[in-house]
């Protein structure tokens, strides 16, 4: 009885073996799609983007490229090797914490007025392009111009920090990197949970007032609302910039007399390397009457390799509401900014920074 008992169980076990098989005939193996024969799958395979546009694309990716930053700081993050090239030419500050082999690829267009160089995209040929930006009625028709152009699929992606998870997972399935977007995905979507909790716990009277300093003097900047002042609301923040929403490039002008009258207790600044005015505004006469200036909360914004803030917006702001939030409210964001910072650079940028470069990058980032 005992040896039909196992011998049952034993066809049982073939049995769902088999159905399993059936059920999911196509494994990865190597960046290929393997069937239940071993052999590969040549034929393109379906995907569906974040527009929800079923996109077929060949079953094996091999080269992508980004129409801009955001979806290239993406490319970059899940596997380098399959990036086609950048989007501008990379600053020195940048290089710095990117591995040398990728600061020759070719600069390709597609950031800020600089149009993609369609032509050398296609000497390159792409297996598949990317074109991640804040989904609207009009990137449909911009992703099936493209197509058209190209002869290439195109990925829309969303930018939005809520959708990051989302975002990875497809890409992850189009490049084969299924596992490693499931980490930086994981990581994406557990901060974002992580500071939702967090920043309802912010009292109106505890509100830190912010001025979020943009261009060469200082005097331009984002409001409340702006999806490049974002993470300063997500994080519970009060930015005192009462102007209107400049566009998607954004960078409202605002007068020195409009800034002494907010007066607010934090300042946050591009860094000089990007041509802000940082190091100005301790020695410009004119601000030193800001509660800011005058109690030395003036903070460079960090830059390399991606800034941590707004442009791009991509996955690099999820290290950046991180130490907004730490900044602005430590005992509420009570992170180990040194170590998220570590962590960050090793999961997403492929670099291990030593405690040398650590406390540069954020020697005028933090509270000492």
């Amino acid at each position: 009885m005992f040896k039909r008992k196992v011998s049952l169980f034993i066809v049982i076990a073939i049995i769902l073996s088999m159905l399993v098989g059936c059920a999911d005939d196509t494994i990865k193996e190597n960046d290929n799609i393997i069937d239940e024969q071993g052999a590969e799958v040549k034929e393109d395979i379906e995907i569906e983007d974040m527009a929800g546009r079923i996109v077929l694309i060949p079953a094996k990716v091999d080269k992508a490229f980004s129409t801009s930053p955001t979806g290239t700081i993406l490319l970059y993050s899940l596997n380098p090797e399959k990036m086609l090239g950048w989007n501008y030419d990379l600053r020195e500050g940048e290089k710095r914490f990117i591995d040398e082999k990728y600061h020759s690829l070719p600069n390709l267009g597609g950031a800020g007025k600089n149009a993609i160089n369609i032509e050398e995209v296609l000497k390159l040929d792409p297996t598949v392009l990317i074109m991640m930006e804040e989904l609207d009625d009009g990137s449909i028709s911009k992703a099936e111009e493209l197509e058209e152009q190209t002869g290439k699929p195109v990925i829309l992606l969303d930018s939005s920090l809520y959708r990051l998870e989302e975002a990875y997972n497809i890409l992850g399935r189009v490049l084969r990197e299924e596992e490693k977007a499931g980490e930086l995905a994981n990581y994406c979507r557990e901060t974002m949970e992580d500071i939702e909790k967090k920043a309802p716990k912010i009292k109106e009277e505890e509100k830190v007032r912010v001025y979020y300093a943009e261009g060469p003097n200082g005097l331009e900047t984002e409001p409340s609302g702006s999806w490049h002042a974002e993470i300063i609301d997500i994080v519970g923040g009060e930015n005192v910039a009462e102007v209107a929403i400049k566009g998607d490039k954004g960078k409202s002008e605002v007068s020195i007399e409009q800034l002494l009258k907010w007066n607010p207790d934090i300042i946050i600044s591009w860094d000089d390397e990007r041509g802000g005015y940082y190091s100005e505004i301790f020695k410009d006469p004119a601000w030193q009457d800001i509660k800011a200036v005058r109690d030395k909360e003036i903070y460079e914004i960090p830059n390399s390799p991606f800034n941590w803030f707004d442009r791009p917006p991509s996955a690099n702001r999820i290290l950046g509401v991180k130490w907004i939030g730490n900044l602005l409210y430590p005992d509420a964001f009570d992170y180990n900014i040194k170590e998220e910072v570590g962590k960050f650079y090793d999961k997403f940028y492929h670099y291990q920074l030593n405690d040398e470069e650590l406390d540069d990058l954020l020697k005028n980032s933090i509270r000492h």
